[in-house]
């Protein structure tokens, strides 16, 4: 297997750095599945590297440009693509049937989250990693008073699900203690957290920076991805999870 960080920037590197200690901790292809991977931004870098990855999304249409990608890409044979729903994973997905699922920028859309990942953890094979990513309230209160739109801060800060409003694109932003409980209701164990995009979004071009920027930027998220308070006010927040081994496994 060959590592993946080639493919990072500024905005993606610190899922990119965890992900690949996960791949690099085994010495064979895993079977990846990707929660609400459109068009396979993850996927098809994962199968570039060797792995079998089964998308499952809702959009036929980004299923459709996935296909596209993974044969331009000339790894469509190790990726299969699956219109489904993350709440219903189990229903297209075999039961311990994955090495690794990627849930990002799911649970924030989802009718029920708490069904949705009780679907993620049923597809894990015991000692399996789930990698979830999901908006931070704090980083959204934050963007809109720095941006002077304090009315708007505050309403998400108040409201139940930190959302802004009836326009707003998310059913519901995250804080820490709300996602950490519940990736552990689902039987999962906790065993990384991160802030990711700490200031990549409120460096101007950010997201284009290039040279010496650009490498100074990924540094300095890596540098803070862990570190408190820097952590805590990243755009996003993102968890490795595993499934326990059980004494039905031999341990």
């Amino acid at each position: 297997m060959h590592r993946i960080l080639a493919h990072t920037t500024p905005r993606n590197v610190v899922v990119w750095s965890v992900l690949d200690a996960e791949l690099a901790a085994h010495d064979k292809p895993l079977t990846i599945v990707d929660v609400g991977g459109g068009t396979g931004g993850m996927a098809v870098p994962l199968a570039e590297a060797g792995h079998h990855v089964t998308v499952v999304d809702t959009s036929p249409n980004a299923l459709a440009g996935l296909t596209r990608r993974a044969t331009e890409a000339g790894v469509a044979q190790r990726i299969r693509a699956v219109q489904g729903d993350a709440d219903a994973l189990a229903d297209v997905v075999d039961a311990e049937s994955a090495d690794l699922v990627l849930c990002h920028n799911v649970l924030e859309m989802v009718d029920a989250p708490d069904k949705a990942m009780t679907s993620v953890a049923s597809v894990l094979r015991p000692g399996g990693a789930v990698s979830v990513l999901v908006a931070n309230r704090a980083a959204a209160v934050l963007a809109r008073a720095l941006g002077g739109h304090l009315r708007l801060a505050q309403e998400i800060l108040g409201d139940a699900d930190g959302r802004a409003g009836t326009r707003d694109t998310l059913s519901r932003r995250f804080e820490l203690t709300g996602i950490t409980a519940l990736v552990e209701q689902s039987g999962l164990a906790i065993e990384q957290v991160h802030g990711v995009r700490v200031i990549a979004d409120l460096v101007p071009g950010g997201s284009d920076t290039e040279g010496a920027t650009a490498d100074a930027l990924r540094d300095f998220e890596l540098a803070t991805a862990a570190r408190l308070p820097y952590r805590d006010i990243a755009s996003q927040l993102h968890l490795l999870a595993r499934r326990p081994l059980t004494l039905a496994d031999g341990t």
